[in-house]
């Protein structure tokens, strides 16, 4: 005889254990996602920074190109347009003509260290004695 329908034991399918699956897939990707988010930021930093750097040296260059133009006054246009934290260790070289009709060159420099965190040194990726650096060149007026 059989026995009642709410009697009988359902039975379920046998699954493999697969307790604690997610939180290796999370140990083992965490990580990457973590350096790959940094190294985002970081060079996010780096190249608005040398966009500043190379926008500082044109401006200079132009100023440069004008008449009158002094090494002072050329520094002070580069310091107006970087922030300050770019200008700590900045190194302006300028090349001024003597002529109407010569090439006037104006360089700016500055260690990435000013314009970025160093975030990724723990993976060798140090930015420690690199720079940010931009050359303009223009005809003096």
């Amino acid at each position: 005889m059989r026995t009642p329908w709410k009697n009988r034991t359902r039975r379920r399918p046998v699954r493999p254990a697969r307790r604690g699956v997610f939180s290796m897939e999370l140990v083992l990707t965490l990580p990457i996602l973590l350096v790959v988010l940094l190294a985002l930021f970081e060079f996010m930093m780096l190249f608005y920074s040398r966009s500043l750097i190379v926008e500082a040296s044109r401006v200079a260059a132009r100023k440069a190109s004008l008449p009158g133009a002094t090494q002072e006054a050329i520094e002070d246009e580069v310091r107006r347009v970087l922030s300050p934290r770019l200008q700590t260790g900045m190194q302006v070289g300028v090349e001024l003509g003597i002529y109407s009709g010569d090439v006037v060159v104006v360089s700016v420099q500055t260690p990435m260290n000013s314009a970025a965190p160093d975030l990724l040194w723990p993976i060798g990726v140090g930015l420690t004695g690199r720079n940010l650096y931009s050359e303009t060149r223009m005809i003096r007026e």
